[in-house]
């Protein structure tokens, strides 16, 4: 009776060591792909589209290019009229600039510097900008294939 007993208490000690390890297994192992794991994993590292600064090649309306530019008023820069050097993408044609900025940059090249004058809205959110004239020295950096 003595040996079933201690038969009984190896098997559950054996089993909870088992059920323990299979816990822990469980809490450190790589999780299967479900749609919830696939949804916040990081995707493939692909490279970015680059732009082409082939000079041969013109801005037209619908390219996508890359520019920087510094807005000044009254030949002063202002805050925030400036890309300070980093680059930005604009689809011309796109209306996401003030009146008349996109349409300024068609026929440019790659490199090409181009003065754009545009006014603000009387309406524009800033409003010590608001009605003013700028000048924006732009420089195409490219143009998206």
């Amino acid at each position: 009776m003595q040996h079933l007993n201690r038969q009984k208490r190896l098997q559950q000690q054996k089993h909870q060591e088992v059920t323990e390890a299979a816990e822990e297994t469980e809490a450190t192992a790589t999780p299967e792909a479900t749609e919830e794991t696939e949804a916040t994993t990081t995707p493939e590292v692909t490279e970015a589209a680059s732009y082409n600064t082939d000079s041969s090649f013109e801005v037209t309306d619908g390219n996508k290019v890359n520019i920087d530019y510094v807005g000044k008023i009254d030949g002063v820069a202002f805050d925030g009229g400036s890309t300070d050097g980093k680059g930005t993408d604009l689809v011309i044609g796109s209306g996401t600039y003030i009146d008349n900025f996109e349409e300024q940059l068609i026929g440019a090249h790659p490199g090409d510097k181009v003065e754009v004058t545009v006014i603000f809205p009387d309406d524009y959110q800033a409003a010590d900008l608001a009605g003013k004239e700028a000048v924006f020295d732009v420089t195409v950096n490219g143009i998206y294939e």
